[in-house]
């Protein structure tokens, strides 16, 4: 779904109703990228108080839920509509409050702005985990150097029967909840050091990486909010620690010490032998 056929859709934003909606679904993704700052899938899905999986199906599909009855659909979208017109980028759609339709120049800037936030909004996830994988790449060398075995080939593994001097990336460690549901925490990588014993438990290891000090600050709450299940689950003898590369300042890494959590630079892998590795 291109910009253009988004502006199109909805009269230049000016009719951005539930029947532009209804009518085109797939819009979505360009009409989060049209207010100020654009808005996460997740972030919509909250403010408007809509289903996740229709707002999904809507952005990835381009298309209503099918089984939902349609005063549900209605109100939804209704809900949708509000939130994305509420917060429309009006320094960018400078028309919308003189409320007559852009000139040229007007409809090509906001194209490609738009259609940059768009980009953008696709890639950088990619490059976050395109950035993981080469931490992690950094992490299995330094462990493999100082002779920590793999366990990735263990059809039986289990995060409490791991030996020691053995490690495992993207796996899931079992937390019971007080509320007596079950849950796996994915964690990049677990580690259980040499001469670990059976009553030990592995060091989890998360990477992260960052362009700029803004978005980590939205997100330092995220490992928090791991490691608190994981105590819950394990007490305070469960070890957290982050593998950072970028920028990570002090606001940041101050949350995190206040939480518990460790962290090692990347560029510092030395210092993972601090943390018991």
């Amino acid at each position: 779904m291109t910009v253009e056929a988004g502006l199109e859709a909805t009269a230049d934003l000016r009719e951005l109703t539930k029947e532009a909606l209804r009518r085109r679904p797939g819009i979505i993704a360009t009409l989060r990228m049209c207010t100020a700052p654009p808005l996460a899938i997740e972030r919509l899905i909250g403010l408007a108080g809509a289903p996740p999986a229709m707002v999904r199906r809507m952005e990835k599909r381009a298309e209503l839920p099918a089984r939902m009855p349609a005063e549900e659909v209605e109100r939804n979208l209704a809900s949708v509509a509000e939130v994305l017109r509420r917060l429309l980028d009006r320094d960018l759609f400078t028309w919308i409050d003189r409320k007559s339709a852009p000139n040229d120049r007007e409809r090509e800037r906001a194209i490609a702005v738009v259609a940059d936030r768009l980009a953008g909004s696709i890639s950088n996830p990619l490059l976050r985990l395109g950035q993981e994988q080469r931490q992690l790449d950094a992490l299995r060398a330094w462990l493999a150097a100082r002779g920590y075995r793999d366990a990735a080939d263990e059809a039986d593994f289990t995060f409490d029967s791991m030996e020691s001097g053995s490690f495992r990336f993207r796996a899931n460690v079992p937390a019971a909840q007080p509320n007596d549901r079950n849950v796996n925490i994915p964690v990049d990588a677990v580690v259980m050091p040499h001469g670990a014993g059976r009553r030990d438990y592995p060091v989890l290891i998360e990477a992260k990486s960052a362009g700029d000090f803004t978005n980590v600050n939205k997100r330092r709450k995220e490992e928090a909010a791991k490691f608190g299940q994981l105590r819950l689950a394990y007490g305070r003898k469960i070890a957290l620690v982050l593998f950072l590369g970028g920028y990570f300042d002090s606001g940041y890494l101050g949350y995190e010490a206040a939480e518990g959590i460790d962290w090692v630079w990347e560029h510092r892998p030395d210092d993972l032998a601090e943390v018991g590795l």
